[in-house]
């Protein structure tokens, strides 16, 4: 049988969460009917729905709230689950349960207001639930959830400081992932792992990863899992070694061990990987793209689409005096367009207000603004410092060729360089580029790392959500406008 403590503690979890939610609910019964009675809002229009009415719906609200709790995989282990990450799915599950209470009752209002002598009608009971209490509730019970499990959480840790509910590990091969996982044990002591040694056929016995030491050869694990107490065995064979990861597993498994597999090519592989049944053939896919989902990038399109309409209309007049003042700083265009390289790896015409005088084409292609360039033009050094230059490229995200929020697009000749010189870089092309990216309001913009900035677009990339595009626009007004390094 496999050793795991979590299933115990996981029934802990459930039962506290339904006393949550139900503490929660009768809080709210109380503000409503007591503190803040709902006749004093409405006008008496509850008269006909009672507390006792209220009271009874809490045997249909909590088993909802499990099951949801249940589906968003809230009792997964909580050693490495972050606090924001949790109390995150804590919001979505509580709201989707609202939304699903909300829907229920929409349903089944009947278009007949007839009540029974004895009791009210199912019908006008759906029709007369009131809304407010529901958003009431949702807050109250979010806010207590996260707070039951940030107590919850407080205590394991120091439970785990006192050597309880300590989780005993073996390490089998020493490679990248073994280093990142054991550096990663050694900076997060509340996890309540304890490396037990490592097995590898390479390094001596004796050999020191920092304070974790090498006790023996791989083929050792059998008698090393048969006389001692071993909770899980973390496999982390290098890429050459994968031959004998059948034989390792399979001694986990006839020791009654959890095995954990953390791959020697995570490098190549994105944080979230996710996989496939193929008629029962498991395929992992090497990089998830929540854009790739057609209800994601219906919502981030619906939001570009939106959102460049608003900033057209707000920023008109900024845009006309800057196409007045470029007209009138130089001769020449007052639209500057060039070619970038975006989704698909397809080019575009890129719209900027003109900030330099007019060049011949093979001269603009030649090299990056650098510093003092005498190419710029008294206006376009103002326009390009806070990025009033880049208004144009509203257009750009209204015709779909951009979006509000994404990694910057390049142009195509220097794409050729840098796709051969930097690894993963043509994986920013998998989304419609932006007018502002993760990487820019982390401050990569201009002439700043290429690496660094191909780091954070992957990130964006691996970890969208419309949250964090709001994030990054909402940094954008604070810190993405005024460029240092814009020249």
């Amino acid at each position: 049988m496999i050793k795991d403590n979590e299933r115990q503690l996981n029934r802990i979890r459930g039962v506290l969460d339904v006393i949550t939610v139900v503490a929660a609910y009768f809080f709210t019964y109380l503000l409503f009917f007591f503190v803040f009675p709902a006749e004093s809002w409405f006008g008496g229009i509850f008269s006909l729905i009672t507390a006792r009415d209220y009271a009874s719906a809490i045997l249909y609200f909590a088993p909802l709230h499990l099951l949801m709790y249940i589906i968003n995989h809230m009792y997964r282990p909580m050693r490495v689950t972050g606090r924001r990450r949790e109390a995150f799915v804590v919001f979505r599950s509580n709201l989707l349960a609202i939304i699903i209470v909300m829907v229920f009752f929409w349903l089944f209002q009947g278009k007949e207001d007839y009540i029974r002598p004895d009791s009210l009608s199912f019908q006008l009971y759906c029709r007369l639930f009131s809304r407010m209490f529901l958003f009431e509730f949702g807050v109250v019970n979010t806010c207590a959830i996260i707070l039951q499990r940030n107590i919850l959480r407080y205590i394991m840790v120091a439970f785990r400081k006192k050597g309880l509910n300590q989780k005993t590990i073996l390490v089998v091969g020493y490679s990248r992932g073994a280093e990142g996982f054991l550096d990663r044990v050694r900076n997060n002591a509340r996890w309540g792992y304890k490396i037990y040694g490592i097995l590898d056929d390479r390094m001596a016995v004796g050999t020191v990863f920092e304070k974790y030491e090498v006790i023996g050869r791989i083929s050792e694990l059998p008698s090393i899992l048969e006389k001692n107490v071993i909770d899980e065995v973390f496999v982390t064979l290098r890429l050459r070694e994968y031959e004998k990861l059948e034989d390792v597993v399979h001694a986990c498994e006839k020791a009654g061990v959890m095995t954990k597999f953390v791959p020697d090519y995570g490098n190549l592989m994105s944080n979230n990987p996710y996989t496939e049944d193929l008629l029962g053939l498991p395929v992992i896919y090497v990089r998830q793209v929540p854009l790739n989902d057609i209800l994601n990038a219906f919502m981030k399109r619906a939001v570009d689409i939106t959102g460049s309409l608003f900033a057209i209309i707000l920023f008109s007049p900024v845009m006309l005096v800057t196409a007045i003042l470029v007209k009138c700083s130089s001769p020449g265009p007052v639209i500057f367009r060039q070619e970038r390289v975006g989704l698909h790896n397809k080019p575009f015409m890129m719209y900027k207000f003109r900030s330099m005088g007019v060049q011949r084409e093979e001269d603009e292609k030649g090299e990056w603004t650098t510093r003092n360039d005498p190419r710029v033009t008294k206006v376009g050094k103002v326009i390009r410092k806070t990025s009033i230059d880049e208004l144009p490229q509203l257009f750009n995200v209204l015709s779909g060729k951009m979006s509000l929020v994404g990694p910057r697009p390049e142009r195509p000749q220097f794409v050729e360089i840098f796709k051969e010189e930097i690894p993963r870089y043509m994986v920013k092309h998998q989304v419609r580029p932006g007018m502002t990216g993760w990487a820019q309001v982390n401050g990569y913009r201009g002439d700043t790392s290429i690496r660094a900035r191909i780091d954070h677009d992957i990130y964006y990339i691996e970890n969208w959500s419309l949250g964090l595009d709001f994030k990054i626009l909402f940094l954008t007004f604070f810190k993405g406008f005024i460029n240092k390094n814009a020249y």
